[in-house]
């Protein structure tokens, strides 16, 4: 069929947006464009002497990024192994709050890497991007730099880890501790081995980045060695797991398990736990030079990729790794997240078919490049194969390819997992304030529990799941596990962790990163609210106020007479609706929360906190049918239900007074992050489609014409045969999600 004018203008929008999109700090799909004015033309004199000072000053510049000037920007030169002097090109930092406070999207710190060791230039952006899947790491893409009117050089940029990554990201006040663990050069070693009460014995293996935070650190190092079967109390266990696990599948010895123990965050985040964070991946994927506790000089490819499955796990001055794993359960765990890194990227490829992606972005910019630490040649040969002469650049595909083939050959990879099939809740329709039992169908397990939670922000509640039938399980052995919690107005994110004496399974199975939501029925729920409202839109005095606002899910008008809103859990009836209050069916009802209730409108009595809070609606009666707890919220940004009245919680562009739609302000910003693949591209054959959501949406395929060829569902992983269309450009859209990708027909 053709399509109309109007789908004509929206598929031609799909090409535009990729070029919108480009202002976006960390937009993986265009370069960042930064262009930096000093007005001393020996700049790069001047910072090798601030980085041989090593005192922290900067040069201050004058700093463009994709078209918005800031003034008075600190830059210098960073890395150990990556700078040098006498390099044409260095890491850069920049700082944008140097002087004064100023951030671009909310960032005020930009790290640049050179690309040192990664003849490929995909190692570092490709790795944050696998990672991205399981725990939470920064943003990266590329960034062209020029100076003083000069192209320096093509840069992967990431996304800076500081306080307010702490608080967007993990839900860790700005305030609360956290190190970044990197030893004092050639001194020292981020290893969290327990050296003795005195904090003065840490301070050449870690750097303090909050105000305060030895004693922390202390402790934490004494419980990891001494009480690790409490770990979870201090620890975000599966985070560390997650992490021990992409470092070994990935290759990555730059970092926790590597000889140098380094290049990770700690933070303690709300619920009182230690969080490791990945970073500094440029010499990721087999880039580093040496493996550690073997030959001396640097790896051979049989030393990467037979490394060593459960490598530092019986060396006490590794004592995450050794104690961790230690555990049983804890190893199980392990080998299932290292199982899923493998399995969705190495085994079907996908990693190949998104390096040769993030190449085609940056091709132009590399063969143009003048001070290119590598040729264009070892940057096209270097995801296939070694760059002759240069110590430890194989080819990405050699490491991952041949790290695959040892760690599915390997006997603990037979070791049979339970197998886990979520069923419908009883009762299938959950109304406030009641107990609901989850089921799974599960085999060939001897354990197994229900992870659950009500904030993004909290720690999963673990309970056990049983087949006795005493459990809302049906019949005893009947394969069919059953646990009940008593939930109230919030909506539940859970998942279900299966195990035997040998294996472990995850449902989903990347969880805890990713979870089931199960929604609270109501036919009036809170939908959406900005906290921080700049000018999106300004109540009846043309004032802009924090708001709330409200949607009824059913197809009849609701009266709301005499409902409560409050923010504050321990006085729930805080604010009143008036009487004669109606929110029409599938209709929306704006609550301004600035405390001023002689106004004309809905006016309640509290103000929103930025930094998030507890909301609760409760019924005339007071009993609560909906409560949301959101996070801290960016200005101009809001916390809303996606999709609209009945899904789950994400940061997004305001939708005042109207349908909810997935359109984040910045990915940084977001919990979820939508992952679109499209692989082998281009083919005759089968295609394959990827996408990082839960949900069943819909996809298009459209010729250039604007001709609709193919329509069908897509969650996770889907496929069609491409045989019987004509050779061409097609392009594959998600409209739901605004996400498209060009096929080629050969």
């Amino acid at each position: 069929m053709k399509l109309s004018s109007l789908t004509l203008l929206t598929l031609g929008f799909l090409f535009f947006s990729l070029k919108a999109n480009a202002q976006d700090l960390y937009d993986i799909n265009n370069i960042t464009l930064i262009d930096i004015v000093f007005v001393e033309s020996d700049w790069d004199a001047i910072m090798d002497a601030n980085n041989a000072a090593d005192d922290g000053t900067k040069l201050i510049g004058t700093v463009t990024i994709n078209g918005t000037q800031y003034s008075n920007v600190g830059v210098a030169f960073k890395g150990n192994s990556t700078y040098n002097a006498s390099n044409a090109k260095n890491p850069l930092n920049i700082e944008l709050d140097y002087v004064s406070t100023q951030r671009y999207q909310g960032y005020e710190t930009l790290k640049l890497s050179s690309g040192k060791n990664d003849p490929s230039f995909i190692r570092e952006v490709l790795s944050y991007e696998i990672g991205r899947k399981y725990m939470d790491m920064p943003l990266s893409n590329y960034a062209k730099v020029t100076i003083n009117g000069t192209y320096y050089g093509l840069f992967s940029s990431s996304e800076s880890i500081d306080g307010r990554y702490g608080e967007r990201r993990i839900y860790a006040n700005k305030n609360n501790t956290r190190f970044k663990c990197n030893p004092v050069y050639g001194s020292g070693a981020s290893s969290l081995q327990y050296l003795g009460a005195d904090s003065a014995a840490y301070l050449n293996s870690y750097e303090l980045k909050s105000d305060l935070g030895w004693n922390d650190l202390v402790t934490f190092t004494y419980n990891i060695t001494n009480d690790i079967a409490n770990a979870e109390t201090f620890l975000d266990v599966d985070r560390a797991l997650w992490m021990l696990a992409f470092d070994n599948v990935t290759v990555n010895l730059d970092s926790y398990i590597g000889p140098l123990k380094q290049n990770y965050y700690l933070f303690i985040d709300d619920n009182g736990r230690w969080v490791p964070i990945i970073w500094d991946l440029n010499e990721g994927i087999g880039g580093f030079e040496n493996l550690g506790g073997g030959p001396p000089g640097p790896p051979t490819i049989t030393t990467l990729t037979q490394m060593d499955l459960y490598l530092r796990s019986m060396d006490a001055t590794y004592p995450l790794v050794q104690k961790l794993l230690s555990i049983p359960r804890y190893k199980k765990m392990y080998l299932a997240h290292v199982k899923t890194i493998v399995e969705e990227n190495i085994s079907n490829n996908w990693y190949y078919t998104r390096g040769q992606e993030l190449q085609a972005i940056i091709a132009t910019e590399v063969q143009t490049e003048p001070n290119a630490i590598y040729s264009y040649a070892n940057f096209v040969s270097n995801l296939d194969n070694q760059v002759t002469g240069m110590n430890g650049a194989f080819g990405v595909a050699q490491v991952l390819n041949g790290r695959e083939a040892y760690l599915t050959g390997l006997a603990d990879w037979s070791l049979i997992a339970p197998t886990i099939t979520p069923l419908t809740t009883i009762p299938a329709v959950i109304t406030p304030n009641s107990t609901v039992t989850f089921t799974a169908n599960i085999l060939n397990a001897t354990s197994a529990y229900l992870g659950y939670r009500t904030f993004v922000g909290n720690k999963f509640e673990k309970i056990d799941m049983f087949d006795d039938g005493l459990h809302g399980d049906g019949a005893a052995g009947d394969g069919v596990y059953g646990a009940s919690i008593f939930v109230g107005a919030s909506d539940i994110e859970y998942y279900f962790y299966a195990d035997n004496a040998d294996a472990a399974m995850f449902s989903p199975v990347r969880a805890e990163h990713e979870f089931y939501n199960l929604h609270i029925t109501s036919d009036v729920v809170i939908n959406e609210m900005m906290p921080k409202n700049g000018v999106t839109a300004s109540d009846e005095e043309g004032k802009y106020e924090d708001w709330i606002e409200l949607y009824n899910n059913s197809s009849a008008a609701v009266d709301i007479s005499n409902y409560y809103l409050s923010d504050n859990i321990t006085n729930p009836n805080k604010w009143q609706f008036p009487a004669g209050t109606t929110i029409q069916a599938n209709g929306f009802l704006i609550v301004w929360c600035d405390q001023d209730t002689l106004d004309p409108g809905l006016h309640a009595n509290f103000k929103l906190s930025s930094g998030g809070e507890t909301l609760i609606l409760s019924n005339s009666s007071g009993f609560a049918i909906n409560q949301v707890t959101y996070p801290e919220i960016e200005s101009s940004s809001t916390y809303g239900r996606y999709p609209n009245g009945t899904g789950p919680f994400i940061r997004m562009a305001p939708t005042y007074n109207a349908t909810n739609s997935y359109t984040a302000v910045s990915l940084a910003e977001n919990v979820i992050s939508y992952q679109f693949s499209v692989y082998p591209n281009p083919t005759n054959a089968i295609v394959n489609l990827a996408l990082n959501n839960q949900e069943n949406l819909i996809y298009n395929v459209y010729n250039l014409t604007g001709e609709l060829v193919l329509t069908g569902n897509i969650n996770e992983k889907t496929n069609f045969d491409v045989s019987n269309f004509s050779n061409g450009v097609y392009i594959i859209s998600v409209p739901e999600l605004n996400l498209s990708k060009k096929l080629v027909k050969n």
